[in-house]
């Protein structure tokens, strides 16, 4: 299948330009976009497609998309600006910004143990229906009197939903605005980026149709299977809450994250909506001015991303491990992203968006057919955009 791709290359960067076309080759109706900033201009802003394929609907220049936890680094992105303006700090307890949250027994939970996945909170311990996920309120209730799941300071496991309510409401008692809201504030109004946590409604016919690939079914399949009979499996618990989602997070029937519901509610840790040239100028703007914004400052970012986390979490898992720094996920072999000085989030399925300082790159790649950890799509565009960035310094 031969898929057009439309838009804009700089020269020099024909070859990641290719890499991005040759995604399509093995994904039949599938949608996606690449979008690269290098010093703070655009040099890829690429897509092609189908962002429906119960309609044939093409992925056009407009389109959006679920970017699920591409989300916490946008989330860790709004908590580095507070620290930077000293209105929160990394080391505080949580409690001291939302006291309610120090029942049982998280007093001494930080802030840096909210955002580095080590707060015990990873998965609720009842499950739970999406009319509850949609709740705020009651989902930070529910998180500020459960006791964690395993004792404070002893290990970590992926919040893959939870991280975004809880980062979500300590930024909501320091600032009096929800994370959609701050965000909308912070940074997408002054970058006039088209994205969301909290999708308006009058954006809803804009966002591409999510489904899960192969690779993914079968990986949901294999994990089902090998889960024991009775048991509480706290990991798939942390993707789904129970009976909120379904394990591949979408369904055809338009369930799980293509709910408008679900679009239309703030989801810090996972719900976001934008485009692959939103989520590549406001990482752009972390490390570089970016239509005449900076997010950060390089001392913001330089501590926001010492690592904190890493290793085999306390629910088990094969390797490789991610890594990540106060909410930033870091370059490791589960997400390499261009080097060291590279800091982001991936999210489900082939999402993948993230800041480099040295190359003053923000990059964003998105599809909406999600495939498993075999997914090489991103990986290989990235590979290019690597030696590309090697050839022109």
């Amino acid at each position: 299948m031969n898929t057009s791709v439309n838009g804009h290359t700089a020269p020099g960067f024909e070859r990641v330009a290719e890499a991005f076309a040759a995604t399509f080759t093995r994904h039949d109706d599938m949608g996606a976009a690449l979008s690269v900033r290098v010093a703070g201009e655009t040099v890829l802003d690429l897509w092609g497609g189908t962002a429906d394929a119960r309609g044939r609907t093409p992925w056009t220049e407009d389109t959006v998309s679920v970017v699920f936890s591409c989300t916490k680094g946008l989330t860790s992105i709004l908590a580095a600006r507070l620290v930077e303006e000293g209105r929160l700090g990394y080391e505080t307890p949580v409690a001291v910004y939302w006291p309610e949250f120090a029942a049982a027994g998280k007093e001494t939970v930080t802030v840096r143990d909210l955002l580095a996945h080590r707060s015990g909170l990873s998965a609720p311990r009842d499950a739970l229906t999406v009319e509850d996920a949609i709740d705020r309120d009651g989902m930070t209730g529910l998180l500020a009197a459960q006791e964690p799941l395993w004792p404070v300071g002893e290990g970590h496991a992926y919040h893959a939903l939870t991280h975004g309510w809880l980062i979500g409401e300590v930024i909501r008692r320091v600032t009096g605005r929800t994370a959609g809201r701050y965000f909308e504030e912070l940074i997408t109004t002054p970058l006039r980026a088209d994205a969301w946590i909290g999708l308006p409604p009058a954006v809803r016919h804009r966002v591409a149709h999510m489904r899960a690939g192969g690779t993914l079914t079968a990986f949901v399949a294999q994990q089902a299977a090998a889960r024991p009979s009775g048991e509480t499996d706290w990991s798939e618990r942390a993707l789904t809450l129970g009976n909120a989602f379904p394990a591949e997070l979408v369904d055809e029937t338009g369930g799980g994250f293509n709910d408008p519901r679900v679009q239309a509610a703030e989801l810090p840790g996972a719900g976001g909506i934008a485009s692959a040239r939103a989520l590549a100028s406001i990482w752009s703007s972390t490390v570089v001015a970016t239509d005449g914004v900076r997010l950060l400052h390089p001392d913001t970012v330089a501590d926001a991303v010492r690592p904190q986390t890493e290793g085999p979490p306390v629910f088990g898992g094969q390797p490789p491990f991610p890594r990540w720094g106060m909410g930033f996920q870091l370059p490791s072999l589960a997400r390499e992203f261009l080097g060291p000085a590279s800091f982001g989030h991936d999210g489900a399925g082939g999402q993948v968006a993230f800041a480099d300082s040295i190359h003053q790159v923000g990059f964003a790649y998105l599809t909406n057919v999600m495939e498993a950890g075999t997914d090489t799509r991103a990986t290989c565009v990235i590979d290019e955009l690597r030696r590309t960035l090697r050839l022109l310094s």
